[in-house]
Parts: C-alpha cells; structure tokens; sequence
C-alpha cells in the first residue's frame, strides 16, 4: 500500500458519499470520522498481523496481494454507502408506516371503530353480550404468542401484564447505534409505569 491511502481524510470520504445520501444528512461528520477510523483500523490491524506474512512472499505474489487489499478497500466503501443508504431509506419507510401504525392503535384500542361493525353489533347484540367491547381485546398478548420468535418466551406470568399493552412503537437510537422498543401499557395491577422501554 501506498503512503496516500494511510493519509485518507475525512473530507475524502465525504466527496464520495452520494448526494441523496448527504443531503438527506444520513452521516454527519461525526458519523463519517467514526466510519473512517474504523476502516483504517481494520486495514492497520490488517497490516500488523499479516506483516510478517507478507515478507516472505515473493514480489510477484506480495503485489497481487496488494491488489487485493485495494478490492477489499473498494468493497469496505461500497458497503459503508450501502449502509448509508440503508439507514436513510429505512428512516424515509418509517415515516411513511407511521400514519399506519396510529390507525392501528386507534383500531386496537377502540379510539375508532371500524366501518361496518357498528351496524352489526347492534344486529348481533341480542346474540353476543360481548357486542361492547371496544377495539381488540389482547391484541399484543395474542400478537406475541403467535410470532415464531416471541411465543416460546412469553411465560404464564408474562400473559396477565400483556394484557393491558396498548401499544408498542420502535425508533432508531444513534448512542449506542441501535433501537429502542417502548411498551405502552394502560393501568394495571402490574406495575405503575405506564411506559416500560
């Protein structure tokens, strides 16, 4: 490798993000710097290790070597932009599965009702006394317990709490990158905390 890789800048790689990207404010400087110091430390971590490798080789076989850190080198930005990229198209779908998610609170818990049972319940009433009952009863308990990955960790004990969650909402974190799950839950004997995260 030469001595002009080892002096990358921030501002290099701020010329290669796309402008979508960029102006849609996916990585910041601060977010770009971090991305930068951890690639050059994966290829100086790189170096140091496969240094003694390396000298052993003969010329022909060091410089194909060197060719391929630099597709490695070309694959770890392609990937960083896909990362990118990524994070700002999930953000753009979050926005857009929002207006989705308040009907289905609304649904959920019997803030509106949905157009054509109102009709039917008054039909069905002398049949079904449970014609009342507003929303989805033990809709996020009876959610759980169906999902493949959720079900076997959803205790007996667990159940009688699920039955009061109204809602459950995700949001991206940037300290520690990640994400947050908030539990909203309505009164009950359980706990008083009417948000659990």
């Amino acid at each position: 490798m030469s001595n002009s890789k080892d002096n990358f800048n921030v501002s290099d790689l701020g010329s290669a993000l796309p402008a979508a990207a960029a102006a849609a404010g996916a990585l910041n400087a601060e977010d770009r710097a971090d991305l930068v110091n951890a690639l050059k430390n994966k290829l100086q971590d790189l170096t140091g290790k496969h240094s003694e490798v390396l000298e052993n080789l003969s010329p022909k076989v060091r410089k194909r070597v060197d060719v391929l850190r630099d597709i490695q080198s070309q694959h770890d930005e392609l990937e960083a932009k896909f990362f990118e990229e990524r994070a700002a198209l999930e953000a753009k779908y979050q926005k857009l599965y929002q207006p989705l998610y308040t009907k289905r609170y609304e649904i959920v818990n019997g803030i509106v009702e949905v157009e054509g049972v109102t009709n039917e319940a008054a039909i069905n009433q002398g049949e079904d006394k449970t014609a009342e009952e507003k929303g989805v009863p033990d809709f996020w308990l009876n959610a759980m317990k169906t999902s493949e990955v959720l079900s076997e960790e959803i205790s007996e004990r667990d159940e009688g709490a699920l039955k009061f969650l109204k809602d459950i909402k995700w949001c991206r974190i940037d300290n520690p990158k990640g994400f947050k799950l908030e539990f909203y839950f309505d009164t009950n004997p359980y706990f008083k905390n009417s948000t659990l995260t």
